[in-house]
């Protein structure tokens, strides 16, 4: 057999055949997707003679249409949808239509996520009275890391690189706090991070100029006055 014109998305290619040879139109199709249907149809009538449905896994010829004239000679590649036919005779002549149904869909999940403030700390020790103080809160420097306004995100102290606590809120928009105790003298390096699933901020703790202890902390007051 022998193809002579151009094959673009509409148009009719030209195909030639000896009786009783065989003939394969093909599809064009390297191969056929999951929800696939290939439809042959022939004729004036666009009377349909074979087809493949991919999803249900069914591969159908219709023998007995046009008076039987295709009775045992149509075969379909299950792979790529082409159809042969074979011992062809002169009443095979005419044009034949491919029509490929292709059910394609893609869905798209986007999540947006809100660019991050920066984390605030600030010194949550209470040191109005210094009388009701006990020794050990002396010794310790209370901190409060605080967010506004944010959602999904993870608000987070880390020691040097350890995780020492955390918080977590899927909520759209929420303002969380998260409380840090420390030592005054304390050479260790503390942050607080916020973070979401793409991007985080931090903000690292200046112990020296948060954490002063109770007693020079009112010095500093009164000097101010």
């Amino acid at each position: 057999s022998n193809s002579s014109g151009t094959f673009g998305v509409n148009a009719v290619k030209s195909v030639s055949v000896l009786e009783g040879d065989s003939v394969t139109l093909d599809s064009g199709l390297n191969e056929m997707m999951d929800d696939d249907m290939i439809l042959w149809r022939f004729g004036s009538e666009n009377t349909s003679v074979a087809q493949i449905d991919v999803l249900a896994g069914s591969v159908t010829v219709y023998d007995d249409v046009l008076d039987e004239r295709f009775r045992d000679r149509l075969k379909l590649d299950h792979q790529t949808g082409s159809l042969t036919i074979t011992n062809t005779r002169t009443e095979h002549t005419g044009l034949y239509t491919l029509q490929i149904i292709r059910n394609v869909s893609k869905s798209f999940n986007l999540t947006v996520y809100a660019r991050l403030p920066l984390p605030v700390i600030s010194n949550s020790s209470n040191c109005s009275s210094s009388s009701s103080s006990s020794s050990s809160s002396q010794q310790n420097c209370s901190l409060l890391c605080s967010v506004v306004n944010v959602g999904h995100v993870t608000l987070s102290w880390y020691k040097g690189n350890s995780l020492l606590s955390s918080i977590s809120v899927s909520d759209l928009s929420i303002s969380l706090s998260l409380p840090l105790e420390v030592e005054y003298q304390e050479k260790n390096s503390y942050s607080c991070v916020i973070n979401n699933p793409i991007t985080n901020q931090t903000t690292h703790l200046d112990i020296s100029k948060l954490c002063q202890p109770c007693a020079v902390l009112s010095w500093f007051l009164l000097q101010a006055k």
